[in-house]
């Protein structure tokens, strides 16, 4: 399969959004303020802006990313998504042949400018996430941020935030993580969309969404972990593969954490955990691990 860097992040995040992951928006299920027209028309900006742009660094892309949407769409339905994607996203148009990376990435990402950390902050402000807070030290909000080093501040960032860890680690969870997440569940429950909603379960039992600690706090965020791995818990083998009847208690326990998240608004939405999700499948498509049909 032969897609353009900005076509594979359509792709990605057009498969992230069908998927009927716990807590997000959905083929089957909008929010209020949100549809998931908003989150697919979101998806070809961001891949038209990659591809109209080949020649812009990483931070101009960003932000003129995050203006097409805000343009567009009108709200901030994709910053971590941009985040993560367009690094990826540059780094693959420099050689569409080789395999995507942890030692790579993080050798991509060193090379960022302060240029781009401070078009990052531009964007990011312009975004206005929830939640988002302030910090005493690289704080996004800082009049002098045109001077920031932005993998400082990643680093800074690291553990309240779920994307800032994966430029600090070259993007290492997901390659160690949330792609075998994908493919195992893929095989285990049956489909692409499966597999997808599996790697999503098993990331919100593993790490807390930080979006979800960012709006609701962090005992909000590690209940919703709670739950996540209760659903995880039952899918276990009789040592025969024989799991159908754990397949349906973990639906079950899944529609569970569903609900709750569903149960304050878009308050505990796993926003961070679906962009995760995004960045897995551009790196497991281009590498061809996730292979098509997708379905």
């Amino acid at each position: 399969m032969s897609l353009s860097p900005g076509g594979l992040a359509t792709l990605s995040c057009i498969l992230e959004v069908v998927a009927s992951k716990p807590g997000n928006v959905h083929r089957g299920a909008d929010f209020a303020d949100v549809t998931f027209g908003d989150f697919t028309t979101s998806a070809v900006l961001l891949g038209n802006v990659i591809d109209r742009l080949p020649e812009n660094s990483v931070g101009e892309t960003v932000l003129q990313a995050v203006r097409s949407n805000l343009e567009t769409v009108g709200t901030n339905t994709n910053l971590g998504i941009i985040l993560l994607l367009v690094p990826l996203a540059k780094l693959v148009a420099t050689d569409p042949n080789a395999l995507l990376s942890s030692e790579r990435i993080s050798s991509f990402l060193s090379e960022l400018k302060k240029e781009d950390g401070a078009q990052f902050y531009e964007a990011i402000r312009l975004a206005s996430p929830a939640g988002l807070g302030t910090i005493q030290k690289l704080d996004v909000t800082d009049a002098n941020s045109e001077f920031v080093d932005l993998m400082a501040a990643m680093e800074l960032a690291r553990d309240r935030d779920m994307v800032a860890r994966q430029y600090s680690d070259g993007f290492r969870m997901l390659f160690e993580f949330a792609i075998p997440a994908i493919d195992r569940g893929r095989g285990l429950l049956g489909g692409l969309n499966e597999g997808i909603v599996y790697a999503h379960v098993a990331l919100m039992a593993e790490f807390p969404d930080s979006l979800i600690a960012r709006k609701c706090g962090l005992e909000v965020a590690r209940h919703s972990q709670m739950l996540a791995s209760k659903a995880m818990e039952t899918l276990v083998s009789d040592g025969a593969g024989n799991m159908s009847a754990s397949r349906e208690e973990y639906w079950k326990r899944v529609s569970e954490l569903d609900f709750w998240l569903r149960s304050d608004g878009h308050q505990r939405n796993p926003g961070t955990t679906a962009d995760l999700i995004a960045a897995s499948l551009f790196i497991g498509i281009h590498n061809q691990i996730i292979e098509p049909p997708f379905r």
